[in-house]
């Protein structure tokens, strides 16, 4: 069993949600923590929703759902965290706001807490630089959506404590998660190989090569992916998608990550795929 007890989630967004919810359902105690009312309520309610679906769909007694909706706790204040023993950070993919949040909730962690980043594509040694324990900070990357995806994306950095990696990657084992171990890399291993994908997609729909349903059948029944790259940027999210773009361009200073002007201009259109109900497909 896990010698962690307390697990905090910062950011109440899909990803918060997930992770907090996977932690739920495996026993851990875990505050979520969101500044914005409305988002923490939606949290809240979105949480218990999955819960109780997972409930019906694996036939749990209400007495277990009821157990797993009660290790959660919902809070506006950063202080709420300080019996924490992990912090992850998931708030939108924005480096400053990142920085900011990391930089404030340090005051509030027991000495031995350990914190880490759900950052997709920014630097972990950069994040670890503005808190008060870079030996202690590592990138902690899961898939989306959390609870069904497999596979964590561990991040060290030259600071990083080997104990408390490895503790780390213990906890994840102990949620039923597959760990792969990345270095301090723009994008890791995941996004270097998959937004480039992504993105040459969207090129392709740009130029005219052929439109959206058959690009993304060509990938699904071609190369056996379960998801189109379209509908796969729906899903993540078409900012993060851009976000990701423009930090491998940056840290690579390489032409192969520019981002497609068609990305940009949806982004700039709010069209952010599932989450504001249009992307590259429509969504009720």
């Amino acid at each position: 069993m896990s010698d962690f007890r307390k697990i905090g989630v910062i950011g109440g967004g899909q990803m918060g949600q997930g992770i907090a919810q996977t932690f739920a359902q495996n026993g851990f105690h875990v505050v979520v923590v969101d500044v914005v009312a409305q988002t923490l309520a939606r949290a809240q309610a979105q949480i218990k929703s999955n819960i109780e679906k997972w409930g019906k769909k694996k036939d749990w007694a209400e007495k277990k759902i009821l157990a797993y909706l009660q290790n959660l706790q919902y809070e506006r204040e950063l202080r709420a965290l300080s019996k924490a023993d992990l912090v992850i950070e998931a708030v939108p993919e924005i480096f400053s706001l990142k920085k900011r949040v990391i930089s404030e909730v340090c005051p509030y962690l027991q000495p031995k807490a350990i914190l880490a980043s759900n950052t997709s594509s920014y630097s972990i040694s950069a994040l670890a630089a503005v808190s008060d324990r870079p030996e202690k900070f590592l990138g902690v990357h899961f898939m989306n959506p959390v609870p069904l995806m497999q596979l964590v994306e561990l991040i060290q950095t030259p600071r990083t404590d080997r104990a408390v990696f490895t503790r780390v990657k213990d906890l994840m084992a102990t949620l039923g998660k597959v760990t792969v171990v990345s270095q301090n890399f723009p994008g890791f291993i995941i996004n270097r190989v998959l937004m480039p994908m992504i993105n040459e997609a969207i090129f392709a729909l740009y130029e005219g090569v052929a439109e959206r349903e058959d690009i993304d059948a060509g990938m699904r029944l071609g190369a056996n992916h379960p998801m189109g790259p379209l509908e796969l940027a729906d899903l993540i999210g078409l900012d993060t998608c851009l976000a990701v773009m423009e930090r491998l361009h940056e840290g690579f200073a390489d032409s192969k990550y520019r981002p497609c002007p068609l990305l940009r201009t949806y982004v700039e259109m709010g069209w952010l795929g599932r989450k504001s109900g249009k992307g590259f497909y429509e969504y009720g």
